[in-house]
Parts: structure tokens; sequence; C-alpha cells
């Protein structure tokens, strides 16, 4: 089987499997808490963050763990992905802080922030203009 096909479909299934955590998670805590705050996104986000940094620091090449690259990308792009994008975010932002570009890590993190959220209230705007609720 083609290796890039191979590599596709553990993505594919870590995806799904993310997904299905990120919504569980979700319920759980708008359960337990309510749903006046948005705690299970904190939380995915959090959580997604951890895992996705202790499995690259583990698994990198000064890491304790040996696992292949498919398993890398299960859990790195796929699981964490499907979890929650915010892992990537957290992981490249901590990266560029790491090889001492604060410039563009407060960068990421300050256009991150305020890109997403007027693409938000843009999408919120057109949906409205085009007779959306």
């Amino acid at each position: 089987m083609n290796p890039a096909l191979v590599t596709s479909l553990w993505i594919t299934l870590g995806s799904a499997v993310g997904g299905l955590a990120r919504y569980w998670v979700s319920i759980l805590f708008t359960t337990l808490l309510g749903p006046g705050f948005p705690w299970g996104t904190l939380v995915v986000n959090v959580t997604g963050s951890f895992v996705i940094g202790l499995f690259a620091a583990l698994t990198g090449p000064d890491g304790r763990m040996i696992t292949t690259p498919d398993a890398r990308q299960f859990v790195m792009v796929g699981l964490c992905g499907g979890y929650t994008t915010f892992s990537s975010f957290s992981l490249q932002t901590l990266t560029l802080m790491q090889a001492g570009d604060s410039g563009r890590a407060a960068l990421n993190v300050a256009g991150s922030l305020v890109l997403c959220l007027a693409a938000a209230w843009l999408g919120y705007v057109a949906a409205h203009a085009l007779g959306g609720s």
C-alpha cells in the first residue's frame, strides 16, 4: 500500500477519535458546570496543548520514546488536530519562543487572536447578509 495513503489513514483515524473526544469532553463539562462559560472548550484547548507538547518532547529527536512517523502523525496531526487546533498553535508558538524568536511568537499570538476573532465576526456578518439567523 502507498505510504502516503497509510499515513493519511492514520491521520483520519486520529482525527475521528480526537473529534469524538472533543465532543464528549465538551458535553461533560457543560453538564457538570453549566452552559454559562465555555468550560468544555477551555478544557479541550488546555489538555490538547498539554498532550501535543508532551508527545512532541517524548518522541522528538532528543525524546525518550522511539516511535514511527505514522504514530507521530496519528497523535500530533490526527488526534490533537481533531481534538483541538489550539494544540498546534500552542506548540508552534512555544517552538518560536524556544528558538529565541519572541517577536514572531508574539505576532503569532496576537495575529491569531485578532484575525480569528475578526474572521468569526465576518463569517457571522456574512451569514446574516445571506439571510441566516
